[in-house]
């Protein structure tokens, strides 16, 4: 399979259905060379063809993180828009992997002229189609799971950057170790992705809050006091001597609209 196949081919099986015109945008290639790549994904049944556009014939997205974005939306949209309110337009941005970082590259659809780079096809597809964004996707091997890559290409792209902001999110929150992931390459991402940015915005639901007993999984780096963490709700009692220095921002939920407004 070509890279142009493969290029997509993950498209597609992300968003569903793409448009003939907007594959030819994202690809830099004329609409005739899509067409002509296509025929024989068509013909072969990796793809359908409708009016015009390209539909998926599978979902390379598991159920797993397709039932993270539903879940707790409200607050994951009131977080994002905290922090798209803080990154104005022109800025470049690293942003990871997480449900709540998919919505908050949907928020950034609001700004104009970003730079961003991100490991994931899901965040870099959304941003990669507005006009005026430019938008480097690191890594090309993507997990099954999630369309997220964790190669030895990812990290070098991400070395290779500055941003001024870095947008992480947590498995989950612990009230003496702090940031916690499952996963080593997701902590070695975060840590990567810290390191090229001048500041980091923690975006994360007040579920990932864990109680005393929960059980630790992999330390994500240590914020420091120029950093935020953007979360829904007043962190439980349990957490009055949380470890970080960072300001702790509480956006404001809007149940009916799913769109939040944030305070300090």
């Amino acid at each position: 399979m070509s890279k142009y196949e493969q290029d997509i081919l993950n498209t597609v099986n992300l968003h569903g259905r793409v448009s003939v015109m907007d594959l030819a945008r994202i690809l830099q290639v004329s609409d005739q060379t899509v067409r002509r790549i296509v025929k024989p994904m068509v013909e072969d049944g990796r793809l359908s063809k409708v009016h015009g556009a390209l539909v998926s014939t599978r979902n390379v997205l598991d159920p797993p993180f397709m039932a993270r974005m539903m879940q707790n939306r409200a607050a994951k949209v009131a977080i994002a828009n905290a922090v798209a309110a803080r990154i104005p337009d022109g800025a470049a941005v690293a942003i990871d992997t997480g449900s709540t970082s998919g919505f908050v590259a949907q928020a950034l659809r609001a700004r104009k002229e970003l730079t961003v780079v991100t490991n994931s096809a899901y965040i870099a597809a959304i941003l990669a189609m507005e006009e005026g964004n430019r938008v480097f996707m690191a890594g090309t091997q993507l997990r099954n799971h999630d369309g997220a890559a964790f190669d030895r290409a990812a990290y070098d792209v991400i070395a290779s950057v500055s941003v001024e902001t870095a947008v992480l999110s947590a498995s989950l929150v612990h009230p003496s170790h702090g940031f916690m992931v499952f996963d080593q390459c997701e902590a070695d991402m975060a840590a990567a992705m810290k390191d090229a940015a001048g500041q980091t915005f923690m975006a994360v639901d007040s579920t990932k809050f864990s109680d005393p007993g929960a059980n630790p999984a992999l330390r994500l780096p240590e914020l420091s006091a120029n950093d935020l963490i953007i979360t829904d709700r007043t962190p439980p009692s349990a957490f009055q001597d949380f470890p970080s220095p960072a300001e702790l921002l509480i956006a404001e939920v809007s149940e009916q609209s799913d769109s939040g407004r944030s305070h300090s």
